[in-house]
This record gives C-alpha cells, sequence and structure tokens, in this order.
C-alpha cells in the first residue's frame, strides 16, 4: 500500500512513520522496502526518524498466515529485513528511532538497527522468538549485546520477556525516556542538536562506529539460513498456532524428539 509509510520532512529532519496501526506496525517486504527506500531518499536531511502510528512502535515481521506460511515468502521476508536494517546502517545519516509504543520481535531489532532510540514512557521492548517459533538473529542475539551485555542480551532472545522503557534505559538500550506526550518535541531537540554539527564528520564517526555490526553480517546471514531451514518446522507450526489461538504454546520437547 501507498501509505504504508508516511514520509514527512520537519526542519532538517526526515519522518518516517510506519502506518499499520491495526497490524502494530508490523512489516511486510513491500512496507520493510518502502522504509528502506524512505531511508535512501532522506540523505539530503541532516537526520531520519523511524516512529510509528497507532499506540505500537513496530511489532516486527507480518505474515498474514503464520501458521501455514509460504517458504518463498518467509524467505523474502527475512531478507527484506536484514536489507531494511543494513540501510540505516549504511545511511550517511543519523537515524533516531523515536519508540512511540511496543517495540517487538522484529520491531526491537529495528530500534537496534538505528543509532539512537528516544522512547515514550508507555513503551515496552523485547524479541518473541522462542515463544512464537522463531529467533531473534539479526540484532537481538548479538547486536545488542554491545549495549546490554551478553548475559542480558541472552535473557532477552531467549526468556522473551517485556522490558518497560524505563528499564531499557537503566540497561543502555535506549538513549532516553520521556513522557509520552514529549516524544516528539524531545526527538525533534535531537534532531535540531545533530543539525548544527558536520553533516561529514557525523558520517565517519557513524561509518567508525559501525564496525560491530559490519563484523557480525556472517552471523545474520547465517541466523538467517538457519531460520529458512526450520520454515514448517513442528516447533514454527505450534508457536505460530498457539500466538494466533492465543494459547500458551506447547512445543516437542528434546525428551520427545527422535
Amino acid at each position: 500500500m501507498a501509505d504504508d509509510v508516511l514520509i514527512e520532512r520537519r526542519g532538517n529532519a526526515t519522518w518516517l512513520r510506519l502506518n499499520r496501526p491495526e497490524r502494530r506496525n508490523a512489516y511486510d517486504e513491500t512496507m520493510a522496502e518502502a522504509l528502506a527506500q524512505g531511508v535512501r531518499d532522506a540523505v539530503r536531511s541532516n537526520a531520519i526518524v523511524i516512529t510509528g502510528s497507532g499506540s505500537s512502535f513496530c511489532a516486527g515481521g507480518f505474515l498474514a498466515d503464520l501458521q501455514s506460511a509460504d517458504p518463498l515468502q518467509l524467505r523474502s521476508l527475512f531478507a527484506g529485513s536484514l536489507r531494511l536494517f543494513d540501510e540505516i546502517r549504511r545511511s550517511p545519516r543519523p537515524v533516531i528511532a523515536a519508540v512511540n509504543g511496543v517495540a517487538a520481535g522484529g520491531g526491537n531489532e529495528l530500534v537496534v538497527a538505528c543509532d539512537f532510540a528516544i522512547a515514550a514512557e508507555s513503551a515496552w521492548l523485547g524479541q518473541t522468538g522462542p515463544r512464537v517459533g522463531s529467533a531473534p538473529v539479526v540484532g537481538g542475539t548479538n547486536m545488542l549485546a554491545m549495549s546490554i551485555g551478553e548475559k542480558r542480551a541472552k535473557e532477552v532472545s531467549m526468556l522473551c520477556r517485556r522490558y518497560p522503557a524505563r528499564e531499557a534505559l537503566s540497561l543502555g538500550w535506549v538513549n532516553a525516556v520521556v513522557p509520552d506526550d514529549e516524544l516528539e518535541a524531545e526527538v525533534e531537540r535531537w534532531c535540531e542538536e545533530l543539525g548544527a554539527l558536520s553533516p561529514r564528520y557525523l558520517e565517519i564517526a557513524k561509518v567508525s562506529s559501525n564496525v560491530w555490526w559490519n563484523q557480525l553480517q556472517d552471523s545474520f546471514l547465517s541466523g538467517l539460513g538457519m531460520l529458512t531451514q526450520a520454515i514448517g518446522s513442528a516447533d514454527m507450526v505450534e508457536g505460530a498456532s498457539a500466538f494466533m489461538e492465543k494459547r500458551r504454546p506447547r512445543f516437542p520437547q528434546p525428551s520427545e524428539r527422535a
């Protein structure tokens, strides 16, 4: 849909707003590409802001039928996620996640991919993978550890807990937390501050800071490869079914496997 991502120029910044609130701004491959294109097109801005419509930031990747997902469609969604995150990292401009609400699953990995994150007081962040038959292999299991430490990142990616914005701030996961009605004004202040600095040397600082992201490319690709090979597995089907039916999943246990 043409309005999946709303684009607005505010002073020296470009705001990209995910606009599918009925599904908590979860993105499909088309929407991920629209957001990536928005990042590419914002190169003449001093800063780029990514936020969500309604009460959610982003609930990650979206498929209409999780229980019998098409392998080619899922493969394309996985690849589209990595292309989007890489586009954010490759942009010469600072990218700010304005976390206006829930940032879950791939939505949290979207936060991880951004250079800065400012969250509303009511927001929460977390991963959902092992609870729904997946795993957060593009940021949630690896890059997040650079911000909050390996043990905490494993807790986030494996236990699938929810973390209120204030707790995320204390862990170094986000840069700032403000009252909900002050979020956009605070982000605009950050954009103004960035706009007073040298774009050339901000780009150099960003490129230099990407060293860990660049070194994790093999991890991202191998992780996505493993997820692709697990499409249609009993764990994936059960996780998706439980999610759609709003019940606790009953995954096959090690003692039950051949």
